[in-house]
């Protein structure tokens, strides 16, 4: 596509995000906003603690 071609998509495309369309992608600050405030990595660990812990106690509980 020439330059030309490209503003005139550029412009209808900031036309339409004007006039309230949706654009397709999110911004950066929308990305952010939508991702939870804790990491996945911590919540697997957080979760592998307790339920570790609740197996190990049961074992203990049962074995012992």
């Amino acid at each position: 596509p020439t330059q030309h071609e490209l503003h005139l998509k550029n412009q209808k495309f900031a036309k339409a995000a004007r006039e309230g369309k949706k654009p397709t992608k999110l911004s950066r600050q929308e990305r952010l906003a939508k991702q939870s405030p804790i990491p996945v990595w911590a919540l697997g660990v957080v979760v592998f603690v307790v339920c570790g812990g609740v197996v190990f106690e049961l074992a203990k509980l049962i074995f012992l």
